[in-house]
């Protein structure tokens, strides 16, 4: 079902409904400042494995995790580098996800992450909202594997259909352009994808040093 999510003031009852969906393991659609996210609860493997199913992914490419606040980080990453915690602060909400070492104590599988997780903070005040009263959720773009990303919950219910038990409506994605990806898992940071925030406001932040050679080629 699709359920209107555009007014603070009146959004309770629909938020209400998503939650209750991802605490039953189910799938949900949900509103992001770049575009719209399938997701469920990161700490329901079942769960997650649905919303790759959903997609048409396999475990070879785990979703990345949205949570509420850079606050949330250090209870899911270990050994965050100071270039990476830099653009989390100076970043979030936004645009930005960073792949960082996963503790390794976590109780979750999001895939073949090789012990990593993918984090970021949406600048979405109904993502943020939901994101408040469920903890992490494991979200990756709203569409079948190979198609375009949904920038409507219309567009999404188009694509996902049943495998979604409620899409969460906010109107058309603000900015209709996935999320950059910085990799900070290693001994330097290195940009997966170049999205919602460019090379150059990720240099201007922590400096070109903080790259690996090939990062900004």
């Amino acid at each position: 079902m699709i359920l209107p999510c555009f007014d603070p003031a009146t959004w309770g009852p629909s938020l209400d409904a998503a939650v209750h969906a991802l605490s039953r393991g189910e799938v949900v659609v949900l509103p992001t400042d770049t575009v719209y996210g399938v997701g469920a609860d990161a700490f329901q493997p079942e769960a997650v494995a649905r919303v790759l199913a959903a997609k048409g992914r396999d475990r070879q490419m785990p979703p990345p995790v949205l949570i509420p606040s850079v606050r949330t980080v250090d209870g899911l990453a270990r050994d965050v580098p100071a270039p990476a915690r830099a653009l989390m602060e100076a970043c979030w909400p936004g645009p930005l996800t960073v792949i960082v070492a996963a503790q390794p104590s976590l109780a979750w599988d999001l895939g073949e992450t090789r012990g990593t997780v993918a984090l970021r903070v949406p600048d979405h005040a109904a993502a943020l909202a939901l994101l408040a009263r469920t903890g992490p959720l494991a979200v990756t773009s709203a569409n079948r594997t190979g198609q375009p990303a949904a920038t409507t919950a219309d567009d999404a219910k188009v694509q996902l259909g049943d495998a979604v038990s409620v899409y969460l409506d906010a109107g058309d994605s603000a900015l209709g352009l996935a999320s950059t990806i910085v990799d900070a898992s290693g001994t330097a940071l290195r940009v997966v994808r170049e999205g919602g925030v460019s090379w150059d406001q990720l240099v201007e932040i922590v400096g070109v040093q903080a790259f690996d050679e090939e990062a900004g080629a």
